[in-house]
């Protein structure tokens, strides 16, 4: 067999960070998620890891964890001090062993990919709804019918407020964007014009 030309190796790309850091989270979240599924508790672990995952998305606290003065027990700690009645001992010992694996950066991909087991699981769709006023119980609920029958699958609802939409709303479940906002149907109206 020959020796591998020059040419070969500047084809290569190394894969991106993105591709790498879900790899690296992926034992990760299925750990966590085989931990929730056992103990029954997919949304206490929702919530503790989402209020972890948001902690550790700060720039500052990301930053702490590089310092070499601190250990992983005091990361975990500081981490677990944060976060604080949301966090079981289940969850104070994962974050401890993410700490130890100097993987704590790592816990909105693990967070994200655990919320992915656990619709799969449970057959639920998160459904972000942008209005430009706050939609009331009955337009909520019968928002969450008509996307329910949409996707086959129960439908957990958040709305939000943006004003600059004018009027409408802005529908995001995973990658599906559904823009029935008027702000974006006047920028498609100023498009179409243009041509």
């Amino acid at each position: 067999m020959s020796a591998p030309t020059r040419s070969c190796w500047t084809s290569f790309r190394p894969r991106s960070r993105v591709a790498e850091r879900a790899t690296v989270a992926r034992p990760y979240a299925k750990a966590a998620f085989e931990y929730a599924r056992q103990a029954n508790a997919f949304a206490a672990w929702s919530a503790g890891l989402g209020a972890a995952a948001e902690i550790l998305s700060d720039a500052r606290v990301g930053a702490l964890t590089k310092s070499p003065r601190l250990t992983g027990a005091d990361l975990a700690g500081f981490i677990n001090g944060l976060v604080g009645p949301k966090l079981d001992q289940g969850m104070q010992n994962f974050i401890a062993v993410l700490a130890e694996n100097h993987r704590l950066l790592l816990l909105p991909e693990i967070f994200a990919q655990f919320e992915r087991l656990r619709a799969a699981v449970e057959n639920t769709v998160d459904v972000e709804v942008v209005s430009a006023v706050a939609l009331d119980a009955a337009q909520s609920a019968k928002l969450s019918e008509a996307l329910a029958r949409r996707f086959k699958r129960q439908v957990r609802l958040q709305n939000s407020v943006d004003s600059t939409l004018l009027g409408g709303a802005v529908v995001r479940a995973g990658d599906m964007v559904i823009d029935g906002s008027l702000k974006g149907r006047l920028e498609r109206l100023a498009t179409e014009l243009e041509v």
